[in-house]
């Protein structure tokens, strides 16, 4: 079990006890903090969103120490470890121990330190901001679970005389507490086995793991069964496979992936040599889906973070620039002007090179709209026109005209008319990936950021001609859809493949379209494109702006 799940909900009530003594919070920083608060372990993607704004914007610096406390744990838990510890230590650079209405989130952010460190296996600098954390710790339950804590570290350090020792003092201070009690009992007399393998810690594990049932504790439970499993795996091997079984069945029904790995490990120690396929065919999964999350996780909130933490450093530094002397800061606003003139005049080149290009490419897509339109009239005219024109002569100026010879007539015009709309794509010289990076580019705008992820010569390596046309066209229409509809700021396109599809993600921060409005003739023809190349899409429609989701299978190049 992660550390984090233990004290996440004391950490809340921390955190919130912190929100209740801000005096006046600032009007735009605290609903975008509430807003994070009400996705916290529910949505974490958006929490973390909510809380960057208020990272990088929030005036008060309470708010923003307790945006990075939230952010940290969120990383953590998702198995990002050192970004987590990055943020926490970050908060704690805008907290100051001798306010009162601050201690609370210091000893939140020592406790998470500790955790974070628990799991990194550096258990001098757990146990060093776990006694850090103890002393800004008010709230009973909040201590206990910080000694556990550290008794659970001198555990895993091995120095179990220690472990022991405050284990005996949580056991009289929690008879009372019968969760509590159980979860101390169950720790100290594993501990005294693995101090002494000859130690009979049955009972007392035993005694726990029925406190555990009748007070319905599924954690506690999952812990209890771990520790029997592992007490029995020598002297008794089918009472080990038991516990690791029922331990299986509990991680389960938590739907902890982590812990589920941990009972299959020991599953796999015990079970049966003809018994084993379908366990590690299991283990092996979600090993891969752990870590496969775990990066996922690292680079999604790397590159929020990024930013936040670039503005806050620019900010410290402006700050630091204004408290010099008189003579420094004429010299620095003078370095500051040139260098800004230097980016401007910089900036006013690049914009004028790329308004040209996306002329170029503006002017070269409507030239070649402009040909398909006027390709397409004259099919229409030679095949459309014209053969109507001779049916109409057949019927005026035939005195007797033949059923079938008619229906023939008609059928052969209907097949040459639908031959109309089918025309092979022609192969570009230019490469599929740059190619694209060109269209989405030539969208932005002064106003409008256009960011583009994943897109590289590698994703339509394996997608054939047709299918890069048909994507083309795809996200042309979402494009001017945007820029005629939407009244966006910032518009992001991430590209990846995951499981022999090609998953496209769009995301503006627009007006959005209401889920009753009907869709047009543009987004109904994408609709269609998309399912022509067997994909799908979903609408997701957020408080702002507009998301979409397309994938479609890679097909071989043929």
């Amino acid at each position: 079990m992660r550390p984090s799940s233990i004290i996440l909900p004391i950490l809340l009530g921390s955190l919130l006890a912190c929100t209740s003594n801000r005096e006046s919070p600032q009007l735009i920083s605290a609903p975008t903090l509430e807003k994070g608060e009400s996705f916290f372990n529910k949505n974490n993607d958006s929490a973390f969103y909510y809380f960057n704004l208020v990272a990088t914007g929030a005036t008060d610096s309470l708010e923003i120490a307790m945006a990075y406390t939230y952010m940290g744990i969120i990383q953590a838990y998702e198995g990002d470890h050192y970004g987590g510890q990055e943020s926490l230590l970050k908060s704690l650079t805008y907290l100051d121990e001798h306010k009162k209405e601050d201690q609370e989130c210091l000893g939140s952010n020592y406790h998470e330190l500790g955790n974070i460190c628990l799991n990194l296996k550096n258990y001098e600098a757990a146990i060093d901001y776990y006694n850090k954390a103890l002393k800004y710790i008010t709230h009973p339950k909040a201590e206990a679970i910080a000694l556990n804590s550290i008794a659970l570290t001198y555990q895993k350090k091995g120095d179990y005389d220690q472990a022991i020792g405050l284990y005996k003092s949580l056991l009289v201070k929690s008879k009372d507490k019968k969760k509590e009690y159980a979860r101390v009992l169950s720790n100290y007399a594993k501990t005294k086995w693995l101090k002494d393998s000859t130690y009979p810690a049955g009972p007392e594990l035993q005694q726990a793991l029925q406190i555990r049932k009748d007070s319905n504790d599924i954690r506690g439970l999952n812990a209890s069964y771990a520790h029997l499993s592992d007490y029995y795996s020598l002297s008794s091997p089918d009472s080990a496979l038991y516990y690791a079984v029922k331990r299986y069945e509990i991680a389960r029904e938590m739907n902890s992936p982590d812990d589920e790995v941990e009972a299959l490990s020991k599953f796999i120690t015990l079970s049966p040599t003809n018994l084993l396929k379908p366990y590690f065919v299991r283990y092996q999964y979600l090993t891969d889906s752990i870590q496969t999350a775990k990066n996922a996780a690292k680079n999604q909130f790397a590159l929020i973070r990024y930013e936040a933490a670039k503005n806050k450093a620019d900010n410290l530094q402006l700050q630091k620039d204004n408290a010099q002397k008189k003579t420094q800061l004429v010299v620095q606003r003078f370095l500051l002007a040139l260098t800004i003139l230097f980016f401007i005049t910089a900036g006013i080149i690049l914009i004028l090179r790329y308004r040209r290009r996306r002329q170029q490419i503006e002017f070269a897509s409507r030239q070649a709209i402009q040909e398909h339109q006027l390709k397409t009239s004259q099919k229409v005219h030679d095949v459309v026109a014209n053969g109507l024109y001779r049916i109409m002569t057949d019927l005026e100026y035939k005195a007797s005209l033949d059923k079938e010879e008619l229906i023939d007539k008609i059928e052969v015009l209907y097949e040459r008319s639908r031959d109309i709309s089918y025309e092979n794509p022609t192969v570009s010289k230019v490469p599929f990936h740059v190619k694209i990076d060109d269209l989405l580019e030539s969208f932005g705008a002064d106003h409008i950021k256009v960011l583009i992820f994943g897109n590289g010569p590698m994703l339509w390596s394996r997608t054939n001609a047709q299918i890069q046309h048909e994507v083309e066209h795809i996200l042309q229409e979402l494009m001017i859809n945007m820029k005629k509809h939407s009244q966006a700021n910032s518009v992001m396109i991430k590209f990846e493949c995951q499981n022999g599809q090609v998953q496209i993600h769009y995301t503006d921060d627009g007006i959005g379209i209401s889920p009753q409005v009907k869709h047009g003739n543009g987004l109904q023809n994408t609709g269609n494109r998309i399912k022509s190349i067997g994909g799908q899409y979903t609408f997701e429609h957020p408080v702002k702006g507009l998301k979409i989701h397309i994938s479609f299978p890679i097909a071989q190049s043929s």
